[in-house]
């Protein structure tokens, strides 16, 4: 069973509009998007000694309303000196329990971002995680939300996650390839770097 709630109107002009932000990559920024998980991945091993499922864990646990370069920061300081300060108590929580051996899907809430992120960097090659955060919402919402709630919990992130996914399939690319190139895409693009008109 399709586990979309929206009309299938709706849906296809979800995945449209991921497919058009596809389109408006610049080669370089596509480069960017391929590598990202799996940079992503090499500082999980560097910062844990080698275990990127570990460091994967850590990364993503602090990785909640952070900047990537804040992420990186917390997420070496938790596993090379411990961390109690600079993030929420759940977050620094689940990074030290982590960082101490746990299984980090035990840890992680599986089926939302934070565990997807997870997923995605402990293994860049993974057939079906997806991460959806804001910017991956308004991607395939076709609009910037702002500060408006996203509800990405439940059924709605399972909506969009599909939607990823079904443009991965069309385009032949794995579901987080398309999430990340498209990220970089629309990140470059509300920064105002982004200039390139779609694909034709």
């Amino acid at each position: 069973m399709v586990p979309w709630s929206a009309s299938e109107k709706q849906r296809e002009q979800y995945v449209d509009n991921i497919l058009t932000v596809w389109q408006c990559a610049t080669s370089e920024q596509e480069q960017r998007g391929r590598s990202w998980y799996r940079i992503a991945n090499e500082l999980a091993r560097v910062i844990t000694g080698g275990d990127a499922r570990a460091g994967a864990g850590v990364l993503a646990a602090l990785s909640a309303n952070k900047s990537w370069p804040q992420t990186c920061r917390l997420a070496r300081q938790a596993c090379e000196t411990g961390l109690t300060s600079g993030h929420f108590g759940d977050a620094l929580a689940k990074a030290t329990v982590i960082a101490a051996g746990t299984d980090p899907a035990k840890v992680l809430p599986m089926d939302r971002k934070t565990g997807h992120f997870f997923r995605c960097i402990a293994d860049p090659g993974d057939t079906d995680a997806v991460v959806i955060d804001r910017h991956a919402h308004d991607i395939a919402v076709g609009d910037i939300y702002g500060r408006r709630d996203r509800g990405l919990s439940g059924q709605r992130y399972e909506l969009l996650a599909a939607a990823y996914r079904e443009a991965a399939q069309r385009l032949g690319e794995l579901p987080s390839t398309v999430q990340a190139v498209t990220w970089v895409v629309h990140t470059d693009r509300i920064a105002g770097t982004g200039t390139r008109p779609p694909r034709t």
